[in-house]
This record gives C-alpha cells, sequence and structure tokens, in this order.
C-alpha cells in the first residue's frame, strides 16, 4: 500500500477515508461506520448483524455501493471485516 495515497477530508457527518481520491469508508458523528461496497455483495452483506442501507439526511438512500455499519458491530474483528469488503472494492476498481 506504499504507492496509495490515503487521506481524511470531513464529510458525510464525520471523518471519511480516501485512497487514490475516492472514498472508502467514513467514521459518521455516531459511531456508525459508512462503507462503499460492491453493489453485487449488497444483498449479502445486508443480513450480516449491523448492516443498514446507507441513507443521507431526510431518509435520502445513498445507493446499492454504500451501506452503513452500526457501532455495535464494529468491535473485535467486526471493524477488519468491514474495512476488508471496502478495501477489495476499492482495489477491483479501475482509478479515475
Amino acid at each position: 500500500m506504499s504507492d496509495r495515497r490515503p487521506r481524511e477530508v470531513k464529510m458525510f457527518g464525520g471523518i471519511s477515508f480516501l485512497v487514490d481520491e475516492r472514498i472508502v469508508a467514513a467514521a459518521r458523528g455516531g459511531g456508525d461506520l459508512l462503507i462503499r461496497i460492491d453493489p453485487a455483495s449488497r444483498e449479502h452483506l445486508l443480513t450480516r448483524p449491523g448492516a443498514h442501507e446507507a441513507v443521507m439526511g431526510e431518509a435520502r438512500p445513498m445507493g446499492p455501493g454504500w451501506l452503513s455499519v452500526d457501532r455495535t458491530a464494529l468491535t473485535e474483528d467486526g471493524l477488519a471485516e468491514w474495512l476488508g469488503y471496502a478495501l477489495d472494492f476499492h482495489a477491483s476498481q479501475a482509478p479515475e
């Protein structure tokens, strides 16, 4: 990952984490995690404890490539697992 350019940006009501100028995840103000995922994995990942549809503002869905994960699901290995889904999707996409 030494050739990658990670950075933090305030957005989505918290701190977003970008790699190569593309959002991978965001730590939201309430402690939940917003992640960018492969839309093809969405239905499977929504069955996982703590996962739900990501929304912005007044219940406006963010689309099939985003999930929100409750902070309660981010303990122990949970955070690494969810970030793994986001980083795997990021790696599968061509740079913009």
